[in-house]
């Protein structure tokens, strides 16, 4: 496809290239029957092994858990312990949107087919978790494809700035948002209308907001697992 541009008689052309996805699964030793599935996604600049770290302790050690690592990669500017440069990881940026949400979409679906038909469970034992830039994209993915997820836990993160065009449908996921009280990101000012924004799509919506900054709150878990087993009840 060739899209003519005003600079200079200059013509854009956009076409698909074949690109090589990751994630990684933790499957617990006592996996039990018909077991929980958490895709999560890092946040920008991050990793999927400290995605995954993360999750793991907020969720317990009884739910499936996928950490995706982002399609788009960079390297950071602090210098590792060993000198070399440390790789981090992101979902894309506002200037291609439309390609990063339809891409972001393409690889948790692929990611949720694939964990269900190894452990053998329905869409409504399945959730995503997000930090940060993730979050919207999720909630996107929960509004776009509604049977796919029974919950998504959206931690630090927004909501999408087009919730309310009719694109998007009727959400049937639970949510829980957790929101941080000096998010350099998301001032309380704006995390506060959260709630209330994603009711406007869905029924079943948690928030909370917690003392800190930017960053994974270790007292998650707190939160978190009992609202796991209000939506996945046993």
């Amino acid at each position: 496809m060739s899209i003519p541009m005003d600079l200079n008689g200059l013509e854009q052309h956009l076409f698909a290239a074949r690109l090589d996805c990751r994630y990684l699964l933790d499957v617990p030793k006592d996996l039990a029957v018909n077991p929980v599935l958490i895709v999560a996604l890092h946040g920008y600049s991050s990793n999927p092994e400290d995605m995954l770290r993360l999750t793991r302790a907020a969720v317990g050690h009884q739910p499936v858990v996928a950490s995706i690592q982002a399609p788009h990669q960079h390297y950071v500017s602090e210098p590792s312990q060993v000198g070399r440069p440390v790789s981090g990881y992101n979902w894309g940026i506002s200037k291609h949107w439309d390609s990063t949400v339809r891409l972001h979409h393409d690889m948790v679906l692929e990611v949720l087919a694939a964990l269900r038909t190894r452990f053998g469970v329905s869409a409504d034992r399945c959730a995503l978790a997000g930090f940060s830039q993730p979050v919207g994209l999720n909630y996107r993915f929960a509004a776009t494809h509604p049977g796919e997820i029974r919950g998504v836990i959206g931690i630090c993160g927004g909501v999408p700035r087009d919730w309310q065009e009719p694109k998007y449908k009727p959400v049937t996921a639970a949510l829980l948002h957790i929101s941080r009280d000096q998010d350099e990101f998301y001032p309380v000012a704006t995390a506060s209308g959260f709630a209330e924004r994603l009711r406007e799509r869905a029924s079943d919506v948690e928030f909370h907001m917690l003392a800190g900054t930017h960053r994974f709150p270790s007292k998650a878990g707190a939160i978190i697992r009992p609202w796991l087993q209000r939506v996945f009840p046993a």
